[in-house]
């Protein structure tokens, strides 16, 4: 009987130091640093882009486009044309395909709640670049990587306030928003309001929705041209638009510039070339190379860190002179 204890007891002995080796091996594997969860597989990603209305535009794509494929990820890519509708059928086909990461751009702020909950229900975290969506469930997207559009309106607002701050009489303005309902056009607007708003001579006489594409700037800038015969400024929600209005006022006798000071944001080469020719006076500065955060944002949430739930991208402001020294250095 005692042969047979002794037995067991050497049996169980060997038994726990074979697991304590092994228990040994994995904890010096994992002072060594463990294996993130993007590792294990490729990964892909669903990406609904608004469309290509403008220069900046086609650089965020390209930024994503390359980014992407920097990262090693299977990028799906959907152009919505401008219609949110479009973007819903797209995100839906991503959770269809039980894709890792969903990103967009929205077209809109609003109409977001049900796609977006039906992502979360799926398991699959979404995140939003270059423009935020209306709603009052945070927990519907994991991050928001783009500019800050308020601040941008600011920026423009403040120049026009110092450049026309010896003025005596009143400075009329006009101004070509950026599609209508989206976070770009609400918040660039709100923001430029904010800070002409105490300044009585800083008027805005006309104000209408370019679409962000040069054509609709061009054709708005025609009738705000035919509608009012005093224009001193306009602010246009981006490069394109305010280049669509150069073509109008050009083609109206008037030198864009000097007759009519132009503020614009964005800051697309075509945008500098315009003002290091003095045709744009100031440009707000909006960032479209955002793929190198978004994919770096994809890995962190997959990995389960922890990430802000606001990413603003860095940028600048540029007068004319500035366009002139900045213009080689252009990226997009």
């Amino acid at each position: 009987m005692k042969k047979h204890v002794r037995l067991g007891a050497a049996i169980m002995l060997s038994t726990m130091m074979l697991v304590a080796a092994a228990c040994g091996n994995n904890a010096n594997e994992g002072s060594k640093g463990s294996k993130p969860a993007s590792a294990d597989k490729k990964i892909t990603l669903g990406f609904a882009q608004v469309g290509a209305e403008s220069g900046w535009r086609t650089a965020n794509t390209n930024s994503v486009k390359e980014s992407a494929a920097e990262a090693g990820f299977e990028l799906k890519f959907s152009d919505a044309q401008q219609k949110q509708e479009n973007q819903i059928k797209s995100i839906r086909s991503y959770i269809q395909q039980k894709v890792d990461v969903i990103a967009f751009s929205p077209v809109v702020e609003s109409g977001w709640d049900t796609v977006l909950k039906e992502a979360k229900e799926a398991g699959i975290p979404v995140i939003l670049t270059d423009r935020a969506v209306d709603s009052k469930d945070d927990s519907l997207y994991e991050t928001f990587i783009g500019s800050d559009f308020v601040e941008e309106g600011r920026s423009a607002g403040k120049w026009l306030l110092e450049k026309y701050k010896d003025a005596s009489g009143d400075v009329n303005i006009v101004e070509l928003q950026g599609t209508t309902g989206s976070a770009p056009a609400i918040d660039r607007k709100a923001g430029f309001e904010e800070i002409i708003k105490d300044d009585a001579k800083l008027k805005v006489i006309a104000s209408q929705t370019g679409d962000f594409t040069r054509a609709k700037g061009k054709e708005v800038m025609q009738s705000f041209l035919k509608a009012n015969k005093d224009i001193d400024v306009l602010y246009a929600h981006n490069d394109d638009m305010a280049l669509g209005a150069i073509q109008a006022i050009e083609a109206a006798g008037l030198k864009p510039g000097e007759d009519i000071i132009i503020i614009s944001v964005d800051g697309v080469k075509d945008g500098f070339v315009a003002a290091s020719e003095g045709k744009i006076n100031f440009i707000v500065e909006c960032n479209p190379l955002l793929g190198p955060q978004l994919m770096q944002a994809v890995r962190d949430v997959l990995d389960g860190k922890e990430i802000e739930k606001r990413i603003v991208t860095e940028e600048g402001v540029f007068t004319s002179e500035d366009a002139k020294r900045e213009l080689p250095n252009r990226k997009y």
